[in-house]
């Protein structure tokens, strides 16, 4: 029998799917019911509905699971009940047997499902679909062990009758599936970071890793995404603009994948279901580079401002 950490990665992977085609169909109809919740930060309809359909559906097959998402619903809303997923995506269940024991043994109250229903809003208003993603974490006594991360316009510049989406996921000790995984080129320095939420000490960051070109993009997700393909040689964001939700499953996937995910000082980020949802201390991502030179070049009074 698979461990429930399977178990909720496995329908994880057929509740994104959905959600992925709730958002493709958001869009479709034109009625984004765009609400500003802070300075640069949008919700829509899209996000609404996606939620409510992951964790509707996380909920009927594992009602003892902490599930946290981004968007502050009305828990009482009735969900239509074609949003509600109950499949186990099978190509996840034939790993089953290759599960730590730490992770298929763990209970319901160890878990905790971390959910940003699409992550990149405001791209998605703007119509840069390919850096949208839906992602479900998961957390086992604070780490996190298991993510999924569907991109919902994946091919969607191939033009009408395209088929669109695709499913990254990954299990810490199983491994990452969906992506051909590349290496980035050895001569260049190329580094992810945000295009929304930059200030003096994400710039100063950047320039302190020496670049030989900067990628903004939108969305923890998808700057994970172009590490996994070998787009780019590093995630810095020197900030405590992400949230738990938006780190928990591109960590776990990126882990599973042989690579790391901490804050800008080094350290893990905790995903218990007590921790504060904002990550203080920023994000710093590699997967084929040495994670230690990227940290250790981020400035000394960079550091000591995000410690507090």
């Amino acid at each position: 029998m698979a461990g429930q950490v399977v178990r909720i990665v496995a329908a994880s992977v057929s509740i994104a799917n959905r959600a992925g085609k709730i958002i493709r169909d958001v869009m479709s109809k034109g009625e984004l019911g765009i609400v500003e919740k802070s300075k640069n930060d949008l919700q829509t309809e899209a996000d609404r509905s996606a939620q409510r359909c992951i964790v509707a559906s996380l909920h009927a097959q594992f009602p003892k699971v902490a599930i946290f998402g981004e968007e502050q619903l009305d828990p009482h809303e009735k969900v239509n009940p074609e949003w509600i997923e109950t499949s186990l995506d099978p190509d996840v269940l034939k790993h089953k047997s290759k599960c730590s024991d730490d992770i298929k043994n763990a209970k319901d109250e160890d878990i905790v499902v971390w959910v940003d229903p699409l992550d990149g809003t405001a791209e998605y208003t703007q119509g840069l679909l390919d850096h949208v993603t839906v992602l479900i974490g998961v957390a086992v006594k604070g780490k996190a062990v298991g993510g999924v991360i569907y991109q919902p316009y994946f091919n969607y510049e191939a033009g009408s009758g395209a088929k669109l989406g695709r499913t990254i996921w990954g299990i810490v000790g199983i491994g990452a599936f969906g992506f051909t995984q590349a290496v980035p080129p050895e001569d260049q320095n190329i580094i992810t970071t945000t295009r929304s939420h930059s200030n003096r000490m994400v710039i100063d960051s950047v320039n302190a890793c020496e670049p030989s070109e900067v990628m903004k993009v939108g969305g923890a997700g998808h700057k994970v995404l172009l590490l996994l393909e070998g787009r780019v040689h590093a995630y810095v964001f020197a900030s405590p603009g992400c949230k738990k939700w938006d780190t928990c499953a591109p960590e776990a996937v990126l882990h599973a994948a042989g690579g790391k995910l901490t804050d800008i000082l080094g350290d893990d980020i905790p995903y218990h279901q007590t921790v504060p949802t904002r990550n203080m201390t920023g994000v710093l991502a590699t997967l084929c580079c040495d994670h230690k030179w990227y940290c250790d070049r981020i400035p000394a009074a960079t550091k000591e401002t995000l410690r507090g």
